[in-house]
């Protein structure tokens, strides 16, 4: 390590994202992002906002976005934090709720953003086994625990924990903080937000990244009973005040008000994900139940690495993780009915179907 650097960074290996490519034209199938364009309620909103305003700083409570966002979950302004994507929200979070004496938890297979904040932060932590299934059992967590974080629906596989097991985990450690991860969950899994009222303990984060195809603005959230809220204003305050522009807050509370056409794009990522995991099965693949915009899928007779590096060939991306009990699984991005029908017709001819 260089002898100018933090100590904190000895032993932090930092988050991959997913590939970018600059050059050429691909399926892009390995990011999660959301294959339809955002509302044009959310583009006008942000055309608008791109006046002579911006010479000024943007509202540093974002207090139009929460509203926006408390009023499409039936809560108030003071139970919504906003930031600049998901992955800071988490990052605040952990700052927030967790300290280097506390020992924390969350899945070892999981969105693996978790381990890197809690070595960067300092915070012990145990990464607890799935099951065989891949299913997250709620008994895994212990007393001694500190703090709790699970993505719900998980990435990567994209299981869904039931609301009911959910707040089972919320029960037995009504003492820690409880993080449920939401991300994907607006394609069919169970939100936790309607718990927030009965567990002070819980924080739902969610992101505009997914279901509301604005993943290019950054616009994450948190919800909770307004003391969670406090400590997140807390660790913003002390770094940055001004985390969303004028952009993202105009964009963002579009999108949140356009309810119909939320709905509407969803609904179309749930019905192609559907049929695609049927006609991945039909190949040979054992595909995880989903309830995201991805499919995590293996197959008995290629190697995910080869099929990984068949698909670049052809243009077409996915996401490979090498690493230990998910190394034969490709992580597929729902896209098109068209892109997808493409990504199928290249595997029936790399497995020679």
């Amino acid at each position: 390590m260089n002898p100018y650097w933090s100590r904190r960074l000895a032993d932090v290996e930092p988050y991959v994202p997913g590939e970018q490519p600059k050059e050429g034209q691909y399926i892009k199938l390995n990011t999660n992002e959301n294959p339809y364009p955002p509302s044009p309620k959310a583009l006008a909103a942000i055309a608008a906002a791109a006046g002579e305003g911006l010479r000024l700083y943007p509202a540093p409570e974002c207090g139009g976005l929460c509203r926006a966002i408390a009023d499409f979950y039936g809560l108030t302004p003071e139970e919504v934090f906003v930031g600049n994507g998901s992955d800071e929200v988490l990052a605040m979070a952990f700052l927030a709720f967790f300290s280097p004496e506390d020992r924390i938890a969350f899945p070892a297979v999981s969105y693996s953003f978790y381990p890197v904040y809690a070595r960067l932060f300092d915070i012990p932590y145990d990464a607890v086994e799935l099951r065989e299934d891949f299913t997250l059992d709620p008994s895994v967590f212990r007393k001694e625990h500190r703090g709790i974080v699970f993505a719900n629906p998980n990435a990567p596989t994209g299981i869904a924990l039931p609301l009911e097991e959910v707040e089972q985990i919320l029960r037995a450690h009504r003492d820690v903080p409880v993080i449920v991860d939401e991300a994907y969950v607006d394609f069919g899994a169970d939100s936790a937000v309607g718990l927030i009222g009965e567990y002070p303990n819980l924080l739902v984060i969610q992101t505009f990244s997914k279901s509301r195809s604005l993943a290019g603005l950054r616009v994450g959230f948190a919800l909770g009973q307004p003391h969670m809220i406090a400590a997140l204003d807390t660790v913003k305050n002390s770094f940055n005040s001004y985390t969303l522009d004028r952009l993202a807050q105009a964009g963002a509370a579009a999108a949140m008000e356009d309810q119909e056409y939320f709905e509407a794009t969803r609904q179309k990522i749930i019905a192609t994900r559907t049929w695609s995991a049927e006609a991945l099965e039909k190949l040979g693949f054992t595909v995880l139940p989903s309830k995201t915009n991805f499919l995590f899928a293996s197959h008995p007779e290629a190697s995910a690495a080869a099929l990984f590096g068949a698909l670049r060939q052809r243009h077409i991306l996915v996401r490979y993780f090498n690493k230990p009990i998910v190394d034969q699984f490709l992580r597929i991005t729902v896209g098109t009915d068209e892109e997808m029908k493409a990504l199928l017709c290249a595997l029936e001819e790399i497995l020679g179907r």
